[in-house]
């Protein structure tokens, strides 16, 4: 079921997934045969198999029988992404300007909106960034995180487990739990909760007093740290 429901991501619906399933496993098959192995009923199967082969993901084998074949994932998969990436360049290119952004509060729902957003910020970063968070959500950005050091971008995390990232100024905390703090160029900020799903808040803004405050918060608490280290080799 995992996986029928991942491949809805790629255009699929329900019963086309799960057929398209079924000729990855067996293969070659006549649609009789492929509503025989789904329990799918003849007309549903014929429909979505119409639909699969429209989408790219089968092949239609001529012969005295007619025969579906799937496309391979990899090669479904990279024809999909590279259709919305040329799309995605068009919409960028007469997607009208907006307004500028404000320096208001604008809340973020659910744990893969927040983490997209974090990525994005990584993503546009130019000079340097601050970042306090747990390690469940470090390690699920610490690729990203590579990626600015390779791109001589000043990187500094507070988290609460030793991470090796060379080129990273870390620092150890205590407890993070599920915290994210986020300062990007020291005018954007993200703040909040991921600890719940689609339930998970976070705050982002450009508005300056809040980016100085938790830009204030954060060195305060690397000061500290410095210090309880300091005061250990002593």
């Amino acid at each position: 079921m995992e996986l029928v429901e991942q491949l809805i991501h790629f255009g699929l619906t329900r019963q086309e997934s799960t057929i398209y399933l079924t000729l990855q496993v067996n293969g070659e098959l006549t649609g009789y045969e492929v509503a025989k192995l789904t329990g799918i009923s003849r007309s549903n199967t014929y429909n979505a198999l119409a639909g699969i082969v429209e989408k790219g993901a089968a092949y239609v084998m001529e012969g005295n029988v007619t025969k579906y074949t799937p496309v391979p994932f990899e090669e479904f998969s990279r024809n999909i992404i590279r259709n919305l990436d040329s799309i995605r360049e068009m919409v960028i290119k007469n997607m009208p300007a907006r307004k500028k952004e404000t320096d208001g509060y604008i809340t973020i729902k659910g744990e893969e909106n927040i983490l997209n957003k974090l990525r994005n910020m990584l993503e546009e970063c130019e000079k340097r960034i601050y970042l306090s968070v747990s390690s469940y959500i470090l390690e699920l950005i610490e690729a990203d995180l590579k990626k600015l050091v390779a791109r001589d971008i000043k990187v500094v995390i507070l988290t609460d487990k030793p991470l090796k990232l060379e080129g990273a100024i870390i620092y150890g905390k205590e407890q993070v739990n599920c915290q994210v703090r986020l300062i990007v160029d020291s005018y954007k900020v993200l703040t909040g909760e991921v600890n719940d799903k689609e339930f998970s808040t976070c705050l982002y803004s450009k508005n300056q007093n809040l980016v100085d405050v938790f830009k204030e918060m954060l060195q305060n608490e690397i000061t500290l740290i410095q210090m309880a280290e300091q005061s250990l080799k002593n």
